[in-house]
């Protein structure tokens, strides 16, 4: 036999129904224990009578001390507590002088001084009403206290969404500015059906990238379906200068990331090792699962880092944190990303050895896409070359590039 699942609601998600249901528990449970010290006394039974009516004038009274209350709680301390004070002198008093009235008339009082009776019944009331204004302003304290804390906690991640969106949309005018350039430099050439060609794979990457939430994850097989819409446009200016090499393991291709995370990686790769070099590079984009993380590398088989852009006493292998001086966008950008996204729970390594060559090591908590991913990762090992998707006519003249500079720059 099926089982719905069981949603527990929260107490006072409806405030309303909340107050009614402490109201009638509270004086319901006040009243069964009246009675029972009665009938344990040996009290007559009418005496029950009189006890639902001190329960019913009760009960009307903290309903007017809840209207007046919840005005009192939004003023100065001073004033709430000095006035409440005042009305709940007055409350208590009117409610002594009922029960002294209803207890005489009925023949129920032990002495014939009404004001003895009275002064009695004062104190028992106020202990009542006390407590009960007391329990009111307690919770309405701690109601305030959550949603405070919650309105807090709500600004605190619409703060992050928006400093998160900020970092990503400083790459798209970056990416932006350089394609534009080419596209203009093809047009001057009047090699007009290379700058279409280029215009129409322009247009599918800012498509693809804009149906993501800023702050939204993806799949890597959905990230590397965003590199190949972006690597097939800077193939049309490099050809078989650049090429590329995706080795991506089935497991960490269900695996999420945020969104347009490694689009700058390999954009800084192309600027640094296939751009100024004759021959070109090999950027490589591996992903992988190490135990409970995943574990992205992009990598290029360029010149490096220069020895001059290496600090003393710096090894090989170097943390992103070590360097804070950065002025640049695109490592600092993704630096960044990771901090807000993942705190301390994330690697960022960036790896320029003596023998050349640049590589990026990311890693980050294992976090699956249950559903299958839509898009697949690309073939294991042979890398793709521009040769099978060479623009047709004249090759571009590929614009001027400035001269290799640290990669935390770009």
């Amino acid at each position: 036999m099926a089982v719905l699942p069981i949603r527990p609601t929260p107490f006072f998600a409806n405030k309303n129904q909340a107050f009614w249901n402490l109201q009638l528990a509270g004086w319901g449970g006040a009243t069964m224990l009246r009675a029972m010290s009665a009938l344990a006394n040996g009290q007559p039974a009418d005496r029950l009578v009189i006890i639902l009516i001190a329960t019913i004038t009760g009960f009307s009274i903290s309903l007017i001390l809840a209207v007046v209350y919840s005005q009192l709680i939004k003023q100065k301390p001073l004033v709430t507590w000095g006035v409440t004070a005042v009305v709940l002198g007055g409350a208590t008093g009117v409610y002594a002088f009922i029960d002294s009235w209803v207890l005489e008339v009925a023949g129920g009082a032990n002495t014939g001084n009404f004001a003895s009776l009275f002064v009695g019944i004062f104190f028992f009331d106020l202990t009542l009403l006390g407590a009960w204004s007391a329990l009111y302003y307690a919770i309405n304290f701690f109601l305030q206290v959550e949603e405070q804390a919650d309105r807090l906690e709500r600004l605190e991640a619409q703060a992050t969404s928006a400093q998160l969106a900020m970092l990503r949309y400083q790459l798209n005018p970056h990416f932006l500015f350089n394609t534009l350039n080419s596209i203009s430099t093809l047009v001057l050439l009047k090699q007009t059906e290379t700058a279409n060609a280029m215009l129409t794979r322009l247009s599918s990457f800012l498509r693809h990238t804009l149906v993501t939430q800023p702050g939204g994850k993806v799949t890597v097989a959905q990230e590397v379906e965003t590199l190949k819409l972006y690597l097939d446009i800077e193939r049309m200016r490099f050809e078989e200068r650049l090429r590329t090499d995706f080795r991506i393991e089935e497991e960490a291709a269900k695996a999420t990331l945020p969104a347009m995370l490694l689009q700058p990686l390999v954009e800084n790769a192309i600027k640094y090792a296939v751009s100024p070099q004759e021959e070109g590079a090999e950027v490589a984009v591996m992903a992988q699962v190490v135990g409970p993380r995943l574990r992205v590398t992009v990598s290029d088989t360029g010149p490096g880092m220069n020895a001059q852009n290496v600090e003393d006493g710096l090894p090989a292998v170097r943390p992103s944190r070590a360097r804070r001086d950065s002025t640049g966008v695109g490592l600092t950008n993704i630096r960044d990303r990771l901090a807000q996204a993942y705190g301390e729970e994330h690697r960022f390594e960036i790896r320029s050895p003596e023998s050349g060559g640049f590589s990026v090591l990311i890693e980050l908590p294992l976090e699956s896409d249950e559903e299958p991913a839509a898009l697949t990762a690309a073939p294991q090992s042979a890398p793709q070359t521009a040769a099978s998707q060479k623009p047709a006519g004249p090759s571009p003249v590929e614009p001027l590039q400035p001269p290799r500079k640290a990669p935390q720059t770009t």
